[in-house]
């Protein structure tokens, strides 16, 4: 039995978004389970999809004594700030260091965390831990797909797992693989050997969908990969949105053998590096899309509009309109948009209760360029408390408080129903709807703020898939975004522009 320290720290910091990540972001968690500190934490990540959890369950398997530090997610958005930064950070190694002595340390964490004064978060958190235990004791870590992978990150921990799908369903399986390294080591008493390499464009995240290539054939080289060489390997994408100079594409990869590790890590670098032409994605105008799908929908296999560049997954608040107001102006029928993120219109519709019909004023609170609150009257059919347990296969197991939820239907176009919440998370789960009293299948076009996730639960059900264009400040071409900090040589979009600084 060896002694281990768990641990976990989400952030995917869009550094172009409206809206940073204060300690209140971390407390209401953004879907995740807020902030924990100590042993309340393995309560609150139990029996979810996610990777803590993957890794708490391997861990007691074999036999090992844990200890909890902290755990803390919250929605993607505009950097942490240094307040939550050092308040999590700081209890996190506290914790940390009062559990000393431990045999290992396990955490969970995004990869793509950037504060207000450390542009590579995970690199300083990093830093802080191996200061608390010392070059001896072995540190796993587990990373989303989304990670953009730094030099300070590799050098400060021995091993590093990444998902190897996107909708992210193998969370829990990642924090597993990345707890059995950690384990490996243990028992074998001898660190890993790995190997990092980083590629030198950047492609928007819709394209990194594993449901389609190049990723589903990247995606399958490097299992063939791992079982050639005896290594285990992660690709991670990236998180274009992130303005520091590391932003971008990685492979990495760890195992018994040095030069197995460093061949494997390069031949699949090479795989990414051949693909780049095979990244690219067709996106849609608003009034292009909501056309197409009024021709295509139908009961039961229904025309999904993603609404990627206001997904509150990578960034955006969930409230701009552009969407809803294409599907208002074509007057389209068995219309569902969601989830508008609008705690005063949400507030407002349970004032008024259910039936009333009068005036809202809808989203439009972030001041995205190109968009504006949509003013209209709506009927307010259901009102829900935003409490709900999701189903899907992504976010199976977690545990919403998204606070007022309501559905309001259109008055000038009765067809088109909202969807309001008052905590923002995308839309990747049909219980969202369902809580509101939606049957996603039933409907002909469902336009969901999300840019991949809700493939996971919604694909399954759709008659055609469309990523819509419309205003928002997750920016789906990277090239769109002002850098300032990112290398230069990067090409900012596949066989794209080169940043130059």
């Amino acid at each position: 039995m060896a002694r281990i320290a768990i641990g976990g720290f989400q952030h995917e910091t869009n550094t172009f978004a409206p809206s940073p990540a204060d300690y209140a972001a971390f407390e209401a968690g953004g879907g995740w389970p807020g902030v924990q500190y100590g042993e309340p934490l393995f309560a609150a990540v139990a029996g979810a999809n996610i990777p803590a959890a993957g890794a708490v369950d391997a861990l007691r398997a074999a036999g090992h004594q844990l200890v909890g530090t902290a755990w803390a997610a919250a929605s993607p958005s505009a950097a942490v700030t240094s307040d939550a930064f050092e308040r999590i950070a700081g209890e996190m190694v506290k914790r940390l260091k009062a559990a000393l002595p431990v045999d290992g340390v396990y955490l969970d964490l995004h990869g793509a965390m950037v504060s207000e004064r450390y542009d590579d978060g995970e690199g300083e958190l990093l830093r802080r831990v191996r200061e608390a235990v010392g070059a001896r004791v072995p540190v796993a870590v587990s990373l989303d797909l989304h990670c953009n992978f730094t030099r300070a990150m590799y050098e400060r921990a021995d091993t590093f797992v990444a998902y190897r799908t996107y909708p992210h369903v193998d969370m829990a399986e990642t924090g597993a693989r990345a707890a059995q390294l950690l384990d490996r080591m243990l028992r074998g008493g001898a660190r890993l050997a790995g190997a990092w390499r980083g590629l030198d464009y950047l492609t928007g995240i819709s394209t990194q969908c594993t449901f389609i290539e190049p990723c589903k054939g990247i995606y399958a080289d490097m299992s063939m990969l791992e079982r050639r060489h005896d290594v285990v390997l992660s690709f991670t994408p990236g998180f274009p949105m992130a303005d520091f100079s590391e932003c971008g594409m990685a492979v990495f990869g760890y195992g018994a053998d040095a030069k197995a590790v460093e061949r494997a890590v390069e031949e699949l670098r090479g795989r990414v590096a051949d693909a780049e032409k095979d990244f690219a994605l067709e996106l849609h105008l608003p009034d292009d899309a909501v056309a197409r799908a009024r021709a295509h929908g139908e009961s039961g296999r229904p025309v999904v509009l993603a609404d990627t560049q206001d997904n509150p997954g990578a960034g955006g608040n969930g409230d701009t309109t552009g969407l809803l107001v294409s599907l208002i102006r074509q007057r389209a029928e068995h219309a569902v948009l969601g989830l508008l993120i609008d705690s005063a219109a949400a507030l407002k519709a349970h004032e008024a209760g259910q039936g009333a019909t009068l005036a809202f004023s809808l989203g439009g609170k972030s001041r995205v360029p190109g968009d504006a609150p949509f003013v209209g009257e709506f009927t307010v059919e259901k009102l829900a408390d935003g409490k709900f347990t999701c189903t899907g296969p992504m976010f199976k197991g977690f545990r919403m408080t998204l606070g007022n939820m309501a559905l309001l239907r259109s008055k000038a176009a009765p067809g088109v129903r909202v969807v309001l919440a008052s905590r923002k998370v995308q839309a990747a789960d049909q219980e969202m709807f369902r809580h509101v009293g939606v049957e996603p299948k039933k409907e002909r076009i469902l336009a969901l703020k999300s840019s991949v996730h809700f493939r996971a639960d919604f694909e399954p059900i759709a008659k055609e898939v469309l990523v819509v264009k419309a205003p928002g400040p997750a920016l789906a071409d990277p090239v769109e975004f002002k850098w300032t900090k990112l290398r230069k040589g990067v090409r900012l979009r596949p066989l794209g522009p080169v940043y130059q600084g």
